[in-house]
């Protein structure tokens, strides 16, 4: 779920002139096959991490790693990357980032001690819808049909969210994920009118650094150190911090830079109801996760939702 991956949620829904896509060239589906599932699998790392590994220094070293990563690499090819930029751009990155990457996956980190990964990707989902609900609050003009598509994902989200019956996830993990989906699409949504640094790589290495320096600090404050033991950590959850560190963040958000330079907005958009589909059938085969019936609807719901509005919104 990294790399501001919304892309600003792609211009906000979709709302950018699309651009000629490459003909043959194998780069196009193989970017697109790695936001497909790299994407979809960070839910399933991130639970793997959180076995061992306290939820927010987790993902704050992961963020802070990755984002000195980064920047190393753009030092190295450009020369010094905050050169140029003003105070103003600096500071709305880091509100983008700290709603984003703070409020949104650091959320969902702590989430998933207790809800399964697949429930999470599910929730997350509908991001789209609480796009929507900030622009008509507003007062933008959105479509008739969007309008009703957000309602559609809202029942949806309301039956996957339904209480079940024992052995359920934690009704806190829930609200959490809630909160990490509406602090997620404040992100997209106000970074849009702010702002931002011209060059996306720059733009999301401060908020890298920044956001993984907060969640470490929150870590801190909140005793995650106290009981954390590195002797504890179990291979599983290093294997799984290094894959959302590397493949997950660097090459994963590398690949969808140059799918927005260089690809159509609506064969982008698509990663939006793809990668809770790769979620949920990996949360399935490698963790034996269990949907239920209600969620299955829920999950309908929330996708078909997410699909007509992105549909809408680009033509």
């Amino acid at each position: 779920m990294l790399g501001l991956r919304i892309g600003v949620l792609l211009e906000e829904l979709g709302m950018k002139q699309p651009q000629g896509e490459p003909r043959g060239d194998w780069r196009l589906p193989a970017a697109m096959g790695i936001i497909y599932v790299v994407w979809g699998s960070t839910y399933l790392a991130i639970r793997v991490m959180v076995r061992t590994v306290p939820p927010l220094l987790g993902s704050g070293a992961r963020f802070l790693l990755a984002g000195a990563l980064l920047g190393l690499l753009l030092s190295a090819r450009r020369g010094r990357v905050a050169r140029s930029l003003s105070r103003q751009q600096i500071g709305s990155a880091a509100i983008a980032g700290l709603l984003i990457l703070v409020g949104g996956i650091g959320l969902v980190t702590v989430a998933e001690q207790s809800v399964p990964s697949a429930l999470a990707a599910l929730v997350v989902a509908s991001i789209p819808l609480w796009v929507v609900a900030l622009r008509m609050t507003h007062k933008e003009n959105v479509r008739g049909f969007t309008v009703t598509a957000v309602l559609l994902g809202f029942v949806g989200l309301v039956v996957l969210l339904r209480p079940g019956q024992g052995g359920g996830p934690e009704l806190g993990g829930l609200l959490l994920l809630l909160v990490a989906a509406v602090l997620t699409a404040m992100g997209a949504f106000y970074s849009k009118r702010m702002e931002m640094p011209a060059d996306p790589f720059v733009a999301t290495t401060i908020q890298m650094l920044l956001a993984g320096a907060a969640l470490l600090l929150a870590g801190f404050i909140l005793g995650e150190v106290d009981k954390f033991s590195i002797e504890h950590v179990s291979t599983e959850s290093l294997v799984a911090f290094a894959y959302l560190v590397s493949i997950g963040s660097l090459v994963a958000y590398s690949a969808f830079v140059w799918l927005l330079e260089n690809a159509k907005v609506s064969t982008v958009a698509t990663y939006a109801y793809v990668n809770p589909v790769v979620a949920v059938v990996l949360g399935v085969l490698v963790l034996g996760e269990r949907v239920s019936l209600s969620m299955g609807l829920g999950a309908f719901l929330i996708l078909l939702s997410v699909v007509l509005i992105v549909r809408t919104e680009q033509n």
